[in-house]
């Protein structure tokens, strides 16, 4: 097997960003201090160093946050120009880009993913996002809504660790655009790319009260989603939370999206370009370690190439950079949490049990912070807990199929329905499968691949709702 080339280390400077001691809450266009003072810690994964404190938002915080996001709505934003609106997205979305190498290395030095992914690809969709909502706003009587679409008021917006600024631009930029007010809470171990945007907020001279952002873990959550004065709810995280979303909003007048869970299927058959295939099934699950919902957890492959695919991805995967997540030659960084990392080996562990065949390439995980080589499960079944569950890491379950309708009974049989992949030369193959596969998404011969005018979204217990594209702004609206 070919060894990787020796790259000397290319580490992008740290000292562009600079992270507060301490921060508060945003609230009405400043930030103030929390109700009782209390602060939690959020730490580097690749080292585990203290990286700043973090006000917790109690439930009098939240009433605040909502308050003030209540009087923005009734007195300046709902009632604005929507050409006006437009206006300030713009400017948001040049402010981002301005600012996109701080924020990337802020993002990689919070959450551990490399640097080269989140300057090249996170970045970029932040600022497309705003950009393309920017535009919507002085046109959603076109959007297909009706002739004169109304914004829902007040939205309670929850975020997950896995992109912590891209899933912010998810959720902002079409509740801004269709004249709603925010409360958006980030997660607890990622909050610093949320409060560096509440900065942006100031600069774009957003009036206050528009976005506010209130950090916290589960319980700040909770007090926003129910919240009395909140009208809409939008959630992206996991199916467990989801659902317990879904229970406490029953019998309200709340509107809510939910974009939770995944075990995506990336089908490859025989016809397939095996090295184009290769490349995808490595940017669909160790993408960002694995933290996606989306991933492409389950690898079917036919069983005629199952020896010589395999091969060659053994041979690719010796080739990835395990890391430092600021050097630029990074391919894998750390993993976001120790309580995640413990998911990963508990889920991996039991694949041993079960049976399965557990191969990573040789790579030197560093002695500080949450590693996790990425790995590779043969011999797995459909009764395996890790080709049922998600493990949400940088961990490949690999299957077989013989006909392509046994491919689609394997990939269907998931209580989830968030995206799939299928590799093949022949385009009514293709169709074929998009139209039976029971997911949100189907990607063909590429893989993870997002645009902010497509919409993003899944059935059963992946969630239901659409995020991005014209769809995105529906969920925004009084229709």
């Amino acid at each position: 097997m070919p060894e990787a080339f020796e790259y000397a280390p290319a580490p992008e400077s740290r000292s562009i960003v600079s992270i507060r001691s301490s921060y508060g809450l945003f609230i009405d266009g400043e930030f103030v201090a929390p109700t009782y003072e209390r602060k939690f810690k959020t730490i580097d994964p690749s080292t585990e160093e203290v990286l700043a404190e973090v006000s917790e938002a109690g439930p009098e915080d939240v009433d605040r946050a909502v308050a003030a996001a209540r009087r923005a709505y009734e007195t300046t934003w709902g009632s604005m120009k929507p050409s006006e609106r437009g206006k300030y997205l713009y400017r948001i979305a040049r402010l981002v880009q301005e600012r996109s190498r701080e924020l990337a290395v802020l993002e990689s030095i919070d959450n551990g993913k490399p640097i080269r992914e989140s300057r090249d690809i996170d970045l970029p969709l932040v600022a497309a996002h705003f950009f393309y909502y920017a535009g919507w706003a002085d046109k959603l009587p076109h959007a297909g809504y009706g002739p004169n679409p109304r914004p829902i008021g007040v939205a309670g917006q929850v975020i997950p660790w896995n992109f912590p600024l891209l899933m912010l631009a998810w959720k902002i930029a079409p509740a801004l655009a269709t004249g709603n007010t925010v409360v958006l809470k980030p997660a607890e171990t990622t909050p610093l790319t949320a409060l560096h945007f509440a900065e942006i907020v100031q600069q774009a001279g957003l009036p206050n009260g528009v976005v506010n952002i209130v950090t916290g873990a589960g319980e700040t959550g909770r007090s926003l989603v129910t919240h009395p004065d909140v009208d809409k709810v939008a959630f992206t995280g996991s199916t467990e939370v989801g659902k317990e979303i879904a229970r406490s909003i029953a019998g309200t007048s709340k509107k809510v999206t939910l974009e939770l869970g995944g075990k995506a299927a990336n089908v490859v058959f025989e016809d397939a370009a095996l090295d184009q295939a290769v490349e995808g099934i490595v940017e669909g699950i160790f993408f960002n370690q694995g933290h996606v919902c989306c991933a492409g957890s389950r690898l079917l492959v036919q069983e005629s190439i199952v020896d010589d695919l395999m091969m060659r991805l053994k041979r690719r995967l010796e080739t990835l950079r395990v890391g430092d997540p600021l050097d630029k030659n990074t391919d894998i960084g750390a993993i976001n949490s120790f309580e995640q990392l413990a998911k990963i080996r508990e889920l991996s562990d039991i694949g041993d049990q079960e049976g399965a065949e557990r191969w990573s390439p040789a790579c030197e995980l560093p002695d500080r912070g949450f590693w996790f080589p990425p790995t590779v499960f043969t011999g797995v079944s459909q009764a395996h807990r890790i080709a049922r569950e998600e493990i949400f890491g940088p961990v490949l379950s690999v299957l077989t199929f013989r006909t392509p309708e046994e491919a689609v009974e394997k990939a269907n049989n998931t209580p989830y329905g968030l995206s799939a992949g299928v590799w093949t030369e022949k385009g009514s193959r293709i169709l074929w499968m998009a139209q039976r596969l029971r997911a949100g998404v189907v990607w063909a011969n590429t893989f993870n691949k997002f645009d902010p005018a497509s919409p993003f979204g899944g059935y059963k217990e992946s969630g239901y709702g659409r995020e991005g594209g014209r769809h995105g702004l529906g969920g925004y609206l009084d229709v």
